[in-house]
């Protein structure tokens, strides 16, 4: 098994840790400090030895922060984690809903003027520091070690995986290309800092362990103008790649990483949504100047190749006949036979026997009844439910060589009440307005958003998520910089993967999320269009909808018509790789209505 059933929190442990924390920022001088979720790298997920806010706090969700000053404490969370934060945290903490709170209105009503507040420069972005100082000018926000490793006395040892190649015809180009087209796009910068690993990986089609469901090597490394690129990395972490960096690239131990950027000469550039503060202030301190700009390998690396969607296509049906192959089996389970573990189980195994996971692409949800509504929901032993009558949501996915997958499907385990049944189908609908939808070039995730909860808001319903997430090719199933909501502003482009996931949560009842992923396609003209050019989505993602969820009395003709497609469409692609039982219960599922 990849996903374990243990407690990742121990809420008991919260106040004595806060206490030592609090002994030493008297020791540091300062009144404050916060604590992020994310390491230097900024990603969604972080190595044990990174995992603060866990550790202190007892959240375990994948973003967030927490404030400690002298006489109170807070845990930041978006709407994803308001149910489960509540659960995992001891009351010395007190949740804030963010970004509704913002952290700077919180400093400035709970911090005395002239108070300071310390932060770890590795741990925070350009951004985010520039942001938070120009919001509380009546507090000082003062660079400090990090508090929490003074105290933290068992802290786990930085992850020492091997890395491997990423071979060339599943990525679609060669590195040594990608260094070259990325070097000539840089402009007046002698160089580029790279600190996300997505990126670093990607560029060097290399990959690596050191993370939890996905394949990241971590390190830093600086892209050159004169198209060469130097990697900081442990060496020994490379042992496995042979002659694949070539010549093109330069290797120096981790510790070298701000030593050289102190003898850099400007102009360097650096993404100040990801770079760390501390990396800014090193080349301030050597007077290298500065260009502000996004992450050279961020829209490259979202408009996917040829190769990489081949490989993604692959990779979604060989993940479709197991997802068909679980499903048929949990319709043969009896009610009230299996746990929500035994549902985890049982899919992970579906996954393993294609014999072609690396990985799951995240812990899987798998939350019956009331669990459901808890959005990013992870069953453990202690918090496992039953699967009785009502709804059961599951979203997993699965790291493949050749793909990453991401989907959602709600069950109705027994006869499905009417309120379940109208939920389900508006978030239906909505799924299906992202699905069928044509747009102009040059519209973003924002534009679109409101499609998929318009159904929704008219019966006074919503969701506290976005919409849609970018994925990577055998990267984080978490990728951007697109995202289909209603704050993110970089236009659709061909190449681009996103999921497409509206949902419905009632607290202490049910969830409901239906999700599949897309990509971004140009969309043949039409006779009489206008618009010079359009774009549609390819569905990537081929598994059946529970229709016994479905009131068809609330679909358009255009929808039904829309879903029968679809499910003729996974039929077709997905019946020959099943047999059997499967093959049986594929057929009834995909049946039109």
């Amino acid at each position: 098994m990849f996903q374990s059933f243990s407690e990742p929190s121990s809420p008991e442990q919260g106040p004595p840790r806060l206490a030592a924390l609090r002994k030493e920022m008297l020791a540091a001088g300062v009144d404050g400090f916060i604590v992020p979720r994310a390491d230097a790298h900024q990603g969604e997920y972080v190595a044990e030895r990174d995992s603060r806010l866990a550790w202190l706090t007892g959240f375990t969700g994948s973003a967030g922060y927490c404030v400690a000053l002298r006489d109170k404490a807070s845990v930041f969370v978006d709407g994803r984690y308001r149910v489960q934060v509540r659960v995992q945290v001891a009351d010395v903490f007190t949740p804030v809903d963010w970004p509704e709170v913002t952290l700077g209105d919180w400093l400035t009503e709970h911090v005395a003027p002239n108070g300071v507040v310390g932060f770890d420069p590795w741990l925070h972005t350009v951004s985010q520091i520039r942001d938070l100082e120009a919001t509380t000018p009546s507090v000082t926000l003062q660079r400090t070690e990090n508090l929490v490793d003074r105290i933290w006395e068992d802290q786990p040892d930085p992850p020492a995986s091997h890395a491997f190649v990423q071979p060339v015809d599943l990525a679609g180009e060669a590195h040594k290309d990608k260094i070259a087209r990325l070097a000539t796009a840089l402009g007046p910068a002698r160089c580029a800092v790279l600190t996300l690993p997505d990126s670093i990986c990607w560029l060097l089609n290399i990959r690596g362990d050191d993370l939890p469901r996905t394949p990241f090597m971590l390190g830093f490394a600086l892209l050159h103008a004169k198209a060469t690129v130097t990697l900081f990395v442990n060496p020994e972490k490379l042992a496995h790649l042979g002659g694949h960096l070539g010549p093109m690239v330069d290797v120096a131990p981790v510790e070298d990483f701000l030593p050289t950027l102190s003898k850099l000469e400007g102009p360097v550039q650096i993404d100040p949504k990801s770079c760390p503060v501390i990396v800014a202030d090193t080349l301030r301190e050597a007077g290298a100047a500065m260009i502000e700009a996004q992450d050279p390998c961020a829209l490259p690396k979202a408009c996917k190749s040829a190769a990489e969607l081949g490989g993604t296509r692959a990779a979604h049906l060989r993940d479709g006949a197991a997802m068909a192959r679980f499903l048929c089996w949990l319709d043969q389970q009896p009610v009230g036979s299996l746990t929500e573990i035994d549902v985890v189980t049982q899919l992970e195994s579906e996954r393993s026997a294609t014999n072609a996971l690396r990985d799951i692409s995240f812990d899987t949800i798998s939350g019956a009844g009331p669990n459901g509504a808890i959005v990013h929901y992870r069953v453990t032993e202690k918090t496992n439910r039953t699967v009785e009558h009502g709804l059961l949501l599951v979203d997993s996915g699965g790291q493949y060589v050749d793909g990453t997958t991401d989907i959602t499907r709600t069950i109705a385990i027994g006869p499905a009440g009417e309120e379940e049944r109208r939920a389900f189908t508006l978030v239906l609908k909505g799924m299906i307005a992202i699905s069928k939808l044509r747009w102009p070039k040059g519209l973003a995730g924002r534009d679109m958003d409101v499609l998929a909860r318009a159904a929704l808001w008219e019966n006074g319903m919503d969701y506290g998520h976005g919409t849609g997430h970018g994925v990577g090719s055998y990267l984080s199933v978490h990728e951007g910089p697109q995202r289909l909501a209603r704050s993110n502003m970089v236009p659709f482009m061909p190449g681009m993967i996103l999921s497409n996931e509206p949902g419905f949560y009632k607290e202490g009842a049910f969830g409901i999320r239906i999700e599949n992923l897309i990509v971004v396609e140009k969309a043949p003209a039409l006779p009489d269009q206008t618009v010079p050019e359009m774009y549609r989505f390819e569905t990537l993602t081929y598994v059946p909808i529970d229709t016994r969820l479905i009131d068809t009395g609330l679909l358009t003709e255009a929808e039904r018509n829309w879903l029968n497609a679809y499910h003729a469409k996974v039929l077709a692609r997905i019946g020959p790789l099943v047999e059997g039982d499967v093959s049986t219960w594929l057929t009834r599922a995909c049946a039109p209505i």
